[in-house]
């Protein structure tokens, strides 16, 4: 792969960057710059090394695309892969703008890790489904003006078939949001409760019983880039920031320090290059090998180490929420929190209000790294992957044979 900054295919972003210094959200989603690699004429139908070429420009140019994660990296694949044409024509272009966000209405309580447990229903009724259940650890649920969401359409077929698709208005009428704040304080994730909740059958994208399909198109279309580097799922600071951060301080004498930082260093090192393996198997046509199950299993314990050394680096001012690492007061972030977080409840002591609080960002991605390992598959979930597909180890029996494990355990199966 060739990062050359003479790339000939950079004139043609930097000559359009330089005519529009200040673009629109609109601008940069009608120019096909917020999901190049998406077909015309949403995106470019750019291959993986013109993605990170664009993003590596429009980074140098400070301009920030549009933030609306789930719609672009799941959502809209998935209508691009299944929906039909009044469903691309009316839901992606605001996609791309960021004027309507999307939230995942996949997860619930009693189906943890085992997706398709899910219990949720969605019974025909003329031209609509009436859908009651719950739905948890939706992202972004409060701020959204969509949902996608997979629901049991057939009870009666194995658990995998008889699930459906849907577009789901978070305002329809019978939905209600729980927040959920966890102890960074924040407010980014709900319970989300449905009560009689009527989705128009034109808000199904692809055919009845054939969600569980579409759900392993949603989660197999994350964008490949490698512009978010940070050890907190792609986001925040990166093991690379916390050595520089080191050194520019002069450096630490601890022998145990010294050696856990060389170790975080090369952990980091070895994702960027499983990374670059990703793309360039994606440059060949091929499908990511092993490498992309294996990435996701290192990177969450790499983010957990990252980020437990940034505060032992702390000292005794760790206990503060704003301290950096060796002395440093790094940059400020604001997160959403909840009032019961803060003790402003609403008159009716129900859902509470919003508000913002300051922290630092070694402090906050402290407290959130134990999600790492828990969401977006759990580390022993990822690890099963890696043994079963990679490996080429036998499933455990009593996911064989459709035993929960305690039943198998209590049978002597295993």
């Amino acid at each position: 792969m060739d990062f050359s900054d003479e790339d000939p295919r950079r004139a043609r972003v930097r000559a359009w960057i330089e005519a529009n210094p200040e673009p629109t959200p609109r601008q940069l989603a009608e120019a096909g710059w917020v999901a190049p690699h998406w077909p015309r004429p949403w995106g470019l139908d750019a291959d993986p090394m013109d993605q990170l070429l664009i993003d590596d420009e429009f980074a140098a140019a400070g301009i920030e695309m549009p933030h609306n994660g789930i719609a672009i990296g799941w959502a809209g694949p998935t209508i691009i892969h299944a929906g039909s044409a009044a469903q691309k024509e009316r839901y992606l272009p605001p996609m791309l703008t960021g004027e309507e966000i999307w939230c995942q209405l996949f997860s619930e309580p009693d189906a943890g890790s085992d997706l398709a447990r899910l219990a949720t229903r969605a019974v025909r009724d003329g031209d609509h489904y009436i859908v009651n259940g719950t739905k948890i650890w939706s992202s972004g649920a409060h701020q959204s003006k969509f949902g996608i969401l997979i629901a049991r359409t057939d009870p009666d077929v194995a658990k995998h078939q008889g699930i459906s698709y849907f577009i789901c208005p978070m305002d329809a009428p019978g939905i209600e949001l729980r927040p959920i704040i966890d102890m960074t304080t924040a407010h980014s994730f709900n319970q989300i409760f449905f009560t009689d909740v009527e989705i128009p059958v034109a808000n199904r994208i692809g055919g009845e019983g054939d969600g569980w399909r579409l759900a392993r198109v949603t989660l197999g279309n994350e964008r490949v880039s490698l512009s978010g580097e940070g050890c907190l799922w792609g986001n925040g600071p990166t093991a690379t920031d916390l050595v520089d951060l080191v050194r520019e301080s002069g450096g630490v004498d601890d022998p145990v320090l010294r050696a856990r930082l060389a170790r975080v260093f090369i952990e980091g090192e070895v994702l960027r290059l499983i990374r670059l393996r990703t793309v360039a198997a994606r440059l060949k046509g091929a499908e990511p090998g092993p490498e992309a199950s294996v990435r996701k299993a290192l990177a969450d314990d790499h983010g957990q180490n990252v980020m437990r050394l940034a505060k032992d680096l702390s000292g005794a001012s760790g206990m503060l929420t704003d301290a950096g690492p060796v002395g440093t007061s790094a940059t400020d972030v604001w997160v959403h929190a909840g009032a019961k977080a803060t003790g402003n409840t609403s008159a009716d002591g129900a859902s509470p209000s919003i508000v913002d609080v300051r922290m630092d960002e070694w402090h906050y991605g402290f407290l959130f790294s134990s999600a790492l390992t828990i969401g977006g598959g759990t580390a022993e979930v990822q690890r099963n992957i890696v043994a079963e597909r990679v490996l080429g180890l036998p499933r455990d029996f009593h996911v064989e044979s459709g035993l929960t494990w305690a039943e198998a355990r209590a049978a002597d199966r295993v």
